[in-house]
Order: structure tokens, then sequence, then C-alpha cells
């Protein structure tokens, strides 16, 4: 069974259909799970104070660097996912990234959205494929 499941599950709640969702609660949930993985990555490293584990970790999760990642995986999504990719880019958010331009706020936004609504489904390799991809990009330029 995936996390997201096991959650519900122990804690009662409800197995609701996710194409109800808007793009906004996929980005919600989609922001904490790229930051949990990047923060996996990061710690998996090995054991450091936490200031230089922040500051690797930085270096992906920015708008700026999602907006890489979000141009590297267009090309690799289906049909399905470039559809939820679209909807998370015109989605108007409530706040903006103080050091992004709207253009990389919003496809930050975008592959949040994605990542939420992949965790959501329950394709967690999905997302580790997408964002290896990503990740390459950033760790190359």
């Amino acid at each position: 069974m995936a996390l997201n499941q096991d959650i519900i599950n122990y804690f009662n709640g409800k197995n609701i259909d996710i194409k109800t969702y808007s793009p906004l609660t996929f980005a919600f949930i989609g922001d904490d799970v790229f930051d949990l993985i990047i923060r996996t990555i990061v710690v998996s490293k090995g054991n450091t104070k936490p200031e230089k584990l922040h500051n690797e970790s930085i270096k992906y999760v920015s708008a700026v660097s999602q907006a890489k990642m979000y141009d590297a995986v267009t090309d690799m999504l289906t049909e399905e996912e470039a559809d939820i990719l679209r909807r998370g880019r015109n989605a108007k958010p409530h706040s903006k990234a103080k050091s992004a331009t709207s253009t990389e706020y919003m496809k930050a936004t975008a592959l949040e959205t994605l990542i939420g609504y992949l965790y959501l489904k329950d394709e967690q390799d999905r997302i580790f494929d997408l964002l290896k991809v990503g990740i390459d990009r950033i760790d190359n330029t």
C-alpha cells in the first residue's frame, strides 16, 4: 500500500475522488511531497549540520529550480500528465515567489500540481522518474 493510502486509513480519512480536486489542492500536497523527496535525497548524502542540509536542499526547492525541472520534464509527459501540468500552470495562486519571475512561479506551481496529482494516484515511481530528470538538469547547469 502507498504512503498516502496508509495515512488515510490510519487516521480514518475519506477516500475522495481526486478528479474533484482543484489544481491548487494538488499543488498544496505536491509542494510537501517534493520537499520530502529533496530532503530525503540530501540527508542520504550523509549526516551534517542542518544549515548545510538546508543550503543543499534550497538548490532544488526554489521556484527558479522547479521551473527548470518543469522545462526538463515536459516532453516526457503523458497526455493526462500534460493536462494536469497545464491546469497547474494556469491556476491562480494567492502568493508570489520573492526571487522568481511570474512565469517561473507558475511553472513551479505546475510542477507541484503534477507531483501532488501523481502522489494521490499512488504513482510514486513516476514522480521519482520525473524528478530524477529534473534534478539532473539542475545538477548539470
